[in-house]
């Protein structure tokens, strides 16, 4: 049952990415670029997370 639900997640994934890519050359259709934008969102509150998780780190590596 997990690697179904991994097998899912990183086919979203992908799919946002080929969104994004399409999105990027200009020839979208307009479901595409809400899925680009909705990957483009979701990256951005990953990347906000993992960098709040780094700062409150305490500088010990």
């Amino acid at each position: 049952m997990l690697i179904l639900i991994l097998s899912v997640v990183i086919l979203l994934a992908l799919g946002g990415c080929v969104c994004v890519y399409w999105t990027a050359r200009g020839d979208a259709p307009r479901w595409a670029r809400g899925v680009a934008k909705a990957t483009d969102v979701a990256s951005n509150v990953v990347l906000r997370a993992n960098s709040r998780t780094r700062s409150g780190n305490g500088g010990g590596d």
